[in-house]
């Protein structure tokens, strides 16, 4: 993981984001990935806050982009670790947000 891969992986995956394209967002990641967030409890009522799986990830951020049709990242900052990227960015209600991708 180097700082050149992980910059131009974290425009892509703003530029995906912001595209409001299901497809392109799952690109970034594995089928099989997992995805904690407290938001999955209050939307899909899953007590740990945990999904399993692009199905069920797909599912959850497409009712979440219905939810909110303004949503607009700007990407901040993005931080290398030794085999994970933070994408840092500011969301669309102006308060910042970190995905740290593994």
């Amino acid at each position: 993981m180097d700082k050149e891969f992980a910059q131009k992986f974290g425009e892509e995956w703003v530029a995906a984001w912001n595209s409001r394209d299901l497809n392109k967002i799952l690109s970034h990641y594995t089928n099989d990935f997992e995805m904690s967030s407290p938001v999955i409890m209050q939307l899909v009522g899953k007590p740990d806050g945990i999904l399993k799986g692009k199905k069920a990830v797909r599912d959850y951020w497409s009712k979440a982009l219905e939810m909110h049709p303004e949503l607009h990242f700007k990407l901040i900052s993005v931080f290398v670790g030794m085999s994970s990227v933070l994408v840092q960015y500011q969301g669309h209600r102006g308060g910042f947000s970190g995905n740290v991708l593994f």
